[in-house]
């Protein structure tokens, strides 16, 4: 697999990248790493071991958990969860390590492990590194009453993540009819619970998860089930999560998606118009439509820019002490309720708006003027010499030609030989015609 760790843990083809024998051995490294770094000092270490419905995750939570019992640490396997889920009880329970057996919206035959820190944070890159550089390695191991002990907590686990969730509505979603597409996923019981607690009527799709069927055809990265249920339901509005819940996106009452800039640019004027926003910024990342970033100028709401990546938005948030931050593909991160993107959480934010406000959802939502955007993938490119002076002056003449009410975003490929050219203009016809000229462009200068 060359390198272990990406951006979000562990991700690759179960049983194949991702096989017990990986997850084992990354499980021992990481109590190692923790324990030499005093994480575990002057008490017995514990750790959280969730996951979501795929069938590999059965055998890979096993192998996590044999892991770290074997390196000495006390384990809860709390079952199926969202990531968000694992997350919170991470910290509220006060356990040295969490870890989720997920591959997000990725399809079925993939999976991933992700390592929490103590108090529910994603490890830093330099401990990621340390795990790696210790696989494998050997070990004096822990006898009779050293080892670690393993317990099965299902039930509770998944009602205390809902009690938290219902514990941060400001407004009960009385009234209101909701429809949430559940992917088959991780959220398809806590997601209608938490939903249903805090007073919605709820209509379910796509939560009859039997390992084999999640994402498939269905939740945040396929809207289309969800927006046909919110009109055959006569719905106020619909929710869309993905297979680990930690992303979610929205349909209004006539079936239009409402997309993460749109949830993000509602919620930040909530938070605002309460004096909640922290530092009056939305934190957002350089994919987001630059209609949020007008329509939070013309509230009154400054935002900052990221790399595309909810670590890169995490980190962001935790340096500036800002408390929302997100992704144009719904992962949401609201910093007051949660250390993580969370669907749930983000999806109860969003109906208590609606509920407060009286306001329809597509109402709320048309705050952000979506800007006609056209995304270009030229392969074939030398994706390091993007700083080529010809194609920087092209940049910079398409940047002024669209204005204030357009953009250029050059985005090399951190894998292949490619470069994404993506243009946002006041027009579709404006943005399609820069897009393919700056392609060419690349092309012509980039080539191989």
């Amino acid at each position: 697999m060359g390198r272990l760790f990406g951006t979000d843990g562990v991700r690759g083809l179960a049983n194949r990248d991702v096989t017990a024998e990986v997850a084992l051995d990354l499980s021992v490294a990481a109590a190692h790493v923790l324990g030499s770094i005093g994480a575990f000092e002057g008490h017995r270490p514990r750790a959280i071991v969730g996951r979501d419905p795929r069938a590999s995750g059965e055998f890979l939570a096993a192998a996590v958990a044999a892991g770290l019992a074997s390196a000495g640490v006390d384990v809860d396997m709390v079952g199926v969860l969202p990531t968000p889920a694992v997350a919170h009880l991470t910290a509220s329970r006060g356990v040295d390590l969490g870890v989720v057996i997920s591959a997000s919206h990725n399809p079925m035959p993939d999976n991933g492990i992700k390592f929490l820190a103590r108090g529910g944070h994603k490890l830093d890159d330099e401990l990621e590194k340390a795990i790696e550089a210790r696989m494998g390695e050997h070990w004096e191991r822990p006898v009779g009453a050293g080892v670690g002990r393993i317990r099965i907590d299902v039930g509770l686990a998944g009602e205390q993540y809902v009690q938290h969730l219902v514990g941060t509505v400001q407004h009960p979603l009385d009234g209101l009819r909701i429809v949430a597409d559940c992917a088959n996923g991780a959220a398809s019981e806590v997601g209608p619970a938490a939903l249903r607690a805090a007073g919605a009527d709820v209509v379910v799709i796509n939560a009859s998860p039997d390992g084999r069927n999640i994402n498939e055809e269905s939740g945040s990265t396929h809207p289309e089930p969800l927006q046909a249920a919110v009109l055959a339901a006569h719905a106020d509005l619909g929710v869309a999560f993905d297979g680990d819940a930690d992303r979610c996106l929205a349909v209004d009452a006539d079936g239009r998606v409402v997309d993460g800039d749109q949830i993000m640019g509602v919620l930040a004027i909530a938070l605002a118009e309460r004096d909640g926003l922290a530092h009056g910024t939305l934190v957002t990342t350089v994919m987001s439509n630059l209609g949020l970033r007008l329509a939070m100028q013309a509230a009154g709401i400054a935002t900052v820019e990221t790399a595309v990546g909810d670590r890169y938005v995490l980190e962001a948030m935790r340096a500036g002490g800002y408390g929302l931050g997100g992704e144009q593909s719904g992962h949401i991160i609201l910093a007051e309720h949660a250390t993580t993107g969370d669907g749930v959480l983000t999806a109860l934010q969003l109906a208590s708006r609606v509920a407060a406000t009286g306001r329809p959802l597509g109402e709320l939502a048309a705050v952000v003027r979506r800007l006609p955007q056209t995304l270009v993938n030229v392969p074939g490119v030398d994706r390091g010499r993007t700083d080529d002076d010809v194609l920087l002056d092209a940049v910079r003449s398409a940047e002024k030609e669209l204005g204030e009410t357009g953009r250029v975003l050059l985005r090399p490929s951190g894998t292949e030989p490619l470069v994404r050219v993506m243009v946002e203009a006041a027009t579709q016809a404006e943005a399609d015609r820069v897009a393919h000229e700056l392609a060419e462009v690349v092309r012509e200068r980039l080539a191989l």
